[in-house]
Protein backbone atom coordinates (compact mmCIF):
# COMPACT_ATOMS: atom_id res chain seq x y z
CA UNK A 1 0.00 0.00 0.00
CA UNK A 2 2.28 2.37 0.85
CA UNK A 3 4.36 1.63 -2.54
CA UNK A 4 1.15 2.26 -4.49
CA UNK A 5 0.30 6.03 -2.46
CA UNK A 6 4.32 6.46 -3.48
CA UNK A 7 3.49 6.28 -7.01
CA UNK A 8 0.89 7.61 -6.98
CA UNK A 9 2.25 10.64 -6.08
CA UNK A 10 4.65 10.52 -8.54
CA UNK A 11 2.41 10.17 -11.14
CA UNK A 12 0.04 13.11 -9.76
CA UNK A 13 3.66 15.08 -9.73
CA UNK A 14 4.78 14.27 -13.37
CA UNK A 15 1.02 15.01 -14.32
CA UNK A 16 0.93 18.80 -12.44
CA UNK A 17 4.34 19.09 -14.05
CA UNK A 18 3.47 18.40 -17.20
CA UNK A 19 0.78 20.59 -17.48
CA UNK A 20 1.78 23.71 -15.04
CA UNK A 21 5.63 23.52 -15.28
CA UNK A 22 7.80 22.82 -12.41
CA UNK A 23 6.87 26.08 -10.55
CA UNK A 24 3.70 25.68 -11.17
CA UNK A 25 4.34 22.25 -8.40
CA UNK A 26 3.01 23.07 -5.09
CA UNK A 27 2.10 20.46 -2.87
CA UNK A 28 -1.12 21.21 -1.52
CA UNK A 29 -2.20 20.33 -4.85
CA UNK A 30 -0.28 17.83 -5.76
CA UNK A 31 -2.35 16.18 -2.60
CA UNK A 32 -5.28 16.78 -4.14
CA UNK A 33 -3.99 15.47 -7.65
CA UNK A 34 -2.92 12.39 -5.84
CA UNK A 35 -5.41 11.91 -3.31
CA UNK A 36 -3.26 11.58 -0.59
CA UNK A 37 -2.43 13.80 2.67
CA UNK A 38 0.56 16.81 2.22
CA UNK A 39 1.82 15.02 5.25
CA UNK A 40 2.10 11.47 3.45
CA UNK A 41 3.55 13.40 0.51
CA UNK A 42 6.76 15.03 3.35
CA UNK A 43 6.87 11.67 4.54
CA UNK A 44 7.59 9.65 1.73
CA UNK A 45 9.89 13.09 0.05
CA UNK A 46 10.91 15.23 2.74
CA UNK A 47 10.46 18.18 0.98
CA UNK A 48 9.87 20.05 -2.56
CA UNK A 49 13.58 19.35 -4.17
CA UNK A 50 12.76 15.75 -2.99
CA UNK A 51 9.86 15.93 -4.82
CA UNK A 52 11.42 16.65 -7.85
CA UNK A 53 14.51 14.55 -7.88
CA UNK A 54 12.39 11.45 -7.49
CA UNK A 55 9.98 12.67 -10.05
CA UNK A 56 12.80 13.20 -12.71
CA UNK A 57 13.91 9.45 -11.00
CA UNK A 58 10.10 8.29 -12.00
CA UNK A 59 10.20 9.62 -15.52
CA UNK A 60 13.87 8.65 -16.71
CA UNK A 61 12.66 5.10 -15.52
CA UNK A 62 9.04 5.04 -17.16
CA UNK A 63 10.78 6.54 -20.37
CA UNK A 64 13.03 3.40 -20.19
CA UNK A 65 9.98 1.27 -20.32
CA UNK A 66 8.16 2.30 -23.47
CA UNK A 67 11.02 2.36 -25.24
CA UNK A 68 11.87 -1.01 -24.69
CA UNK A 69 8.00 -1.99 -25.04
CA UNK A 70 6.67 -4.89 -26.86
CA UNK A 71 10.33 -6.45 -26.99
CA UNK A 72 8.67 -10.10 -28.87
CA UNK A 73 7.99 -7.85 -32.13
CA UNK A 74 11.76 -6.63 -32.14
CA UNK A 75 12.55 -10.42 -32.33
CA UNK A 76 15.15 -10.88 -35.69
CA UNK A 77 16.19 -6.76 -35.31
CA UNK A 78 19.72 -6.36 -36.07
CA UNK A 79 21.39 -3.27 -33.97
CA UNK A 80 20.64 -0.26 -36.39
CA UNK A 81 17.10 -1.81 -36.06
CA UNK A 82 16.82 -1.96 -32.49
CA UNK A 83 18.60 1.49 -32.02
CA UNK A 84 16.06 3.21 -34.88
CA UNK A 85 13.45 1.47 -32.64
CA UNK A 86 14.31 2.95 -29.63
CA UNK A 87 15.06 6.23 -30.65
CA UNK A 88 11.32 6.39 -32.85
CA UNK A 89 9.45 5.05 -29.52
CA UNK A 90 10.21 8.28 -27.89
CA UNK A 91 7.69 9.64 -30.45
CA UNK A 92 4.64 7.93 -29.98
CA UNK A 93 1.33 9.91 -29.82
CA UNK A 94 0.14 7.94 -26.02
CA UNK A 95 -1.11 10.05 -22.98
CA UNK A 96 1.61 8.59 -21.19
CA UNK A 97 4.23 9.49 -23.83
CA UNK A 98 3.45 12.83 -24.23
CA UNK A 99 2.81 13.55 -20.82
CA UNK A 100 6.35 12.55 -19.88
CA UNK A 101 7.89 13.90 -22.87
CA UNK A 102 6.38 17.10 -21.75
CA UNK A 103 7.32 17.00 -18.13
CA UNK A 104 11.08 16.12 -18.92
CA UNK A 105 11.21 19.16 -21.21
CA UNK A 106 9.54 21.64 -18.24
CA UNK A 107 12.19 19.88 -15.81
CA UNK A 108 14.80 20.77 -18.39
CA UNK A 109 13.79 24.34 -18.71
CA UNK A 110 13.66 24.92 -15.14
CA UNK A 111 17.30 23.79 -14.61
CA UNK A 112 17.98 27.17 -16.68
CA UNK A 113 16.75 28.90 -13.28
CA UNK A 114 17.18 26.13 -10.61
CA UNK A 115 20.63 25.35 -10.13
CA UNK A 116 19.67 22.21 -7.79
CA UNK A 117 17.94 20.41 -10.85
CA UNK A 118 21.02 20.51 -12.90
CA UNK A 119 22.79 17.84 -11.66
CA UNK A 120 20.03 15.26 -11.27
CA UNK A 121 19.05 16.29 -14.85
CA UNK A 122 22.79 15.70 -16.12
CA UNK A 123 23.17 12.11 -14.42
CA UNK A 124 19.50 11.51 -16.21
CA UNK A 125 21.24 12.69 -19.29
CA UNK A 126 24.32 10.85 -19.45
CA UNK A 127 22.78 6.97 -18.69
CA UNK A 128 20.50 8.26 -21.72
CA UNK A 129 23.48 8.60 -23.48
CA UNK A 130 25.40 5.83 -22.43
CA UNK A 131 22.57 3.72 -23.43
CA UNK A 132 22.14 4.94 -27.12
CA UNK A 133 26.05 4.98 -27.19
CA UNK A 134 25.59 0.76 -26.01
CA UNK A 135 23.37 0.37 -28.90
CA UNK A 136 25.38 2.20 -31.38
CA UNK A 137 28.39 -0.31 -30.10
CA UNK A 138 26.02 -3.18 -30.72
CA UNK A 139 25.95 -2.01 -34.52
CA UNK A 140 29.58 -0.57 -35.12
CA UNK A 141 31.72 -2.52 -32.99
CA UNK A 142 35.10 -1.39 -34.20
CA UNK A 143 33.99 1.94 -34.09
CA UNK A 144 36.52 4.24 -30.55
CA UNK A 145 33.90 4.64 -27.40
CA UNK A 146 34.54 8.87 -27.25
CA UNK A 147 33.27 8.38 -30.93
CA UNK A 148 30.10 6.52 -30.28
CA UNK A 149 29.43 8.75 -27.31
CA UNK A 150 29.53 12.40 -29.75
CA UNK A 151 27.19 10.62 -31.88
CA UNK A 152 24.93 9.62 -28.79
CA UNK A 153 24.92 12.99 -27.70
CA UNK A 154 23.85 14.50 -30.77
CA UNK A 155 20.81 12.19 -31.28
CA UNK A 156 19.47 12.02 -28.12
CA UNK A 157 19.69 16.20 -28.26
CA UNK A 158 17.91 16.20 -31.51
CA UNK A 159 15.45 13.72 -29.82
CA UNK A 160 14.73 16.41 -27.38
CA UNK A 161 14.54 18.92 -29.87
CA UNK A 162 12.36 17.18 -32.20
CA UNK A 163 10.00 16.10 -29.11
CA UNK A 164 9.63 19.40 -28.10
CA UNK A 165 8.44 20.70 -31.67
CA UNK A 166 5.58 17.94 -31.73
CA UNK A 167 4.55 18.13 -28.60
CA UNK A 168 4.28 21.83 -29.27
CA UNK A 169 2.36 21.26 -32.53
CA UNK A 170 5.16 22.52 -34.70
CA UNK A 171 5.94 19.14 -36.41
CA UNK A 172 3.70 16.47 -37.18
CA UNK A 173 4.31 13.11 -35.66
CA UNK A 174 5.25 11.45 -39.01
CA UNK A 175 7.61 14.45 -39.81
CA UNK A 176 9.68 14.24 -36.79
CA UNK A 177 9.84 10.49 -36.95
CA UNK A 178 11.14 10.96 -40.54
CA UNK A 179 14.27 13.12 -39.48
CA UNK A 180 14.97 10.97 -36.79
CA UNK A 181 15.26 8.50 -38.95
CA UNK A 182 17.18 10.74 -41.54
CA UNK A 183 19.71 11.94 -38.43
CA UNK A 184 20.49 8.33 -37.39
CA UNK A 185 21.34 7.15 -41.32
CA UNK A 186 23.60 10.46 -41.42
CA UNK A 187 25.06 9.33 -38.23
CA UNK A 188 25.86 6.06 -39.60
CA UNK A 189 27.46 7.37 -42.78
CA UNK A 190 29.92 9.32 -40.56
CA UNK A 191 30.75 6.32 -38.86
CA UNK A 192 31.07 4.48 -41.82
CA UNK A 193 33.31 7.14 -43.78
CA UNK A 194 36.39 6.03 -40.91
CA UNK A 195 35.08 2.67 -39.85
CA UNK A 196 34.08 0.75 -42.66
CA UNK A 197 30.49 -1.02 -42.65
CA UNK A 198 31.66 -4.49 -42.87
CA UNK A 199 33.06 -3.92 -39.86
CA UNK A 200 29.46 -3.61 -38.10
CA UNK A 201 26.93 -5.88 -36.71
CA UNK A 202 24.09 -6.19 -38.91
CA UNK A 203 23.21 -9.36 -38.54
CA UNK A 204 24.14 -12.97 -36.54
CA UNK A 205 26.65 -13.01 -33.61
CA UNK A 206 27.09 -9.43 -31.78
CA UNK A 207 29.87 -8.68 -30.63
CA UNK A 208 30.15 -7.75 -27.26
CA UNK A 209 28.95 -4.33 -25.97
CA UNK A 210 28.68 -1.82 -22.73
CA UNK A 211 25.47 -3.34 -21.11
CA UNK A 212 22.30 -1.22 -21.32
CA UNK A 213 21.33 0.44 -18.02
CA UNK A 214 18.31 1.59 -16.62
CA UNK A 215 18.09 5.42 -17.07
CA UNK A 216 17.78 6.85 -13.61
CA UNK A 217 19.25 10.14 -12.78
CA UNK A 218 20.73 8.97 -9.09
CA UNK A 219 23.57 6.20 -10.73
CA UNK A 220 25.60 8.29 -13.49
CA UNK A 221 28.31 5.73 -14.24
CA UNK A 222 31.03 5.61 -16.97
CA UNK A 223 29.50 6.44 -20.01
CA UNK A 224 30.81 4.15 -22.97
Amino acid sequence: MATDRRTAILEGAARVIARRGVRGLRVEELAVEARVSTALIYYHFKDRAGILRHTLEFISDRADRYTAADESSAEGFDARQELERSLLLEFQDLPEVRENSTAWGELRASAVFEPELRTELARAGLTWVHDVAALLAEACPAVPAPTLTASAERLTALTEGLSTRWLSGALPLDRARELMRAALSVELRHLGRHWPPETWNTGGPKEAAPPRRERTSLDPGPVA
